[in-house]
């Protein structure tokens, strides 16, 4: 197995606020931060709420993003180690620089660049060691946290760290729109009456080491990335699979990476964004793996869907549940469809002892990832 890849420093920004307690408490009060839109002008889509974050300016000297990630390592109360490898998981990093020219004539585009955004985040966070950029759709940062965890169980490095984030911008916002896929009202996960998705911007890290370097710093131990499984069931460019397939495939993975058997799943942080078809194949691969009903939940309801940071929001956010041994409701959740009940509830759930959680995520061109997490290691 190697050694083991544990978590010692995480922390987010999203639309509930700066922090891991804001965004836990938010779910927790059953209270969604989707709002009507006002970064731009929204009578061509099909809605007008979004997840944004307060106080950032649009189309400014600095982009979305990195106003984000300044504000979050400002914050930052862990020391980033300079020999840290760094992954930037997005999926559109700094595009609304591009939209800034392409709508204004003024803003240089190379500015959108993901290799200068990579440059602009080892500045601001102090991890001075190799970089890479992920970019794989809505997996982009739970794909980089098990990338970071298969680089340190295989002895390749003993310190990563994973920085994620994408934000609301009309670029990506007219995407989404053009597919048809958003809801004219705040995303409702797992509802029978769920319409789309609401799109949301976050940004967040994650320091990853291996236990031995933990324990020689006096490093706090939050969670054990314990295993990882990733897939692509190659089914559409941007529906996923109607047999589950990819996704039964990511999850068996990520359990045998664990070494864990699906009886040991205390809950699923699902990815559950609200659209028919992910909802349902999410769940079709959850009856299909663990046979019996599990506790499931999606914040997406409540922050909405983060794109690229999406799968590190959601890890940050089981990482609380299992140290709280409760999870928060699906907030937007009115009535339970028939294939997610007994799954999925709109109350906060307590789950008595839960040693390992599973976190999914799925995005375009078919791509799923899992994640099982464990409590604090010995």
């Amino acid at each position: 197995m190697g050694t083991k890849a544990v978590v010692v420093a995480i922390d987010i920004i999203t639309p509930y606020g700066l922090g891991c307690d804001a965004c836990w408490d938010g779910l927790l009060s059953n209270r969604s931060a989707l709002s009507t839109l006002s970064r731009f002008k929204t009578e061509a889509f099909m809605a007008d709420c979004a997840g944004v974050i307060a106080g950032l300016e649009y189309h400014g000297e600095t982009s979305l993003v990195m106003q984000m990630i300044c504000r979050l390592f400002a914050a930052c109360s862990s020391t980033i180690p300079a020999d840290a490898r760094l992954l930037l998981a997005t999926t559109k990093g700094e595009i609304d620089f591009l939209e800034k020219s392409i709508l204004s004539g003024n803003g240089d585009v190379a500015e959108s660049s993901l290799d200068r955004l990579l440059e602009k985040v080892a500045e601001c966070s102090g991890a001075r060691g190799d970089g890479l950029v992920l970019s794989a759709a809505c997996t982009s940062s739970s794909a980089a946290a098990a990338q970071a965890a298969a680089m340190i169980r295989a002895g390749h490095a003993d310190c990563v760290l994973v920085v994620a984030c994408d934000a609301v911008t009309e670029f990506v916002y007219a995407g989404f729109s053009s597919l048809m896929a958003l809801d004219k009202n705040p995303a409702r996960p797992f509802d029978k009456n769920r319409a789309g998705l609401s799109v949301g911007e976050a940004a967040g890290y994650l320091l990853i080491m291996s236990q031995e370097r933990a324990q020689r710093e006096g490093r706090t131990v939050l969670t054990e990335l314990a295993g990882w499984g990733l897939s692509d069931d190659a089914n559409h460019m941007t529906g996923p699979s109607r047999e589950s397939d990819g996704m039964i495939s990511a999850i068996g993975k990520a359990l045998q990476s664990a070494g864990v058997s699906a009886q040991e799943i205390g809950f699923i942080s699902a990815h559950g964004t609200g659209t028919p078809y992910n909802d349902a194949m999410e769940m079709r691969a959850f009856l299909a793996v663990f046979k019996k009903r599990l506790p499931v939940y999606s914040v997406k309801g409540g922050i909405g869907h983060t794109m690229g940071a999406a799968g590190l929001v959601e890890l940050a956010m089981a990482c609380r549940a299992l140290h709280e041994k409760v999870i928060p409701p699906t907030v937007g959740l009115g009535e339970v469809a028939d294939d997610a009940r007994g799954w999925v509830s709109a109350c906060t759930q307590s789950i008595p002892s839960p040693r390992h959680a599973l976190v999914t995520n799925a995005g375009f061109s078919g791509v799923n990832t899992a994640l099982v997490l464990s409590g604090r290691c010995p």
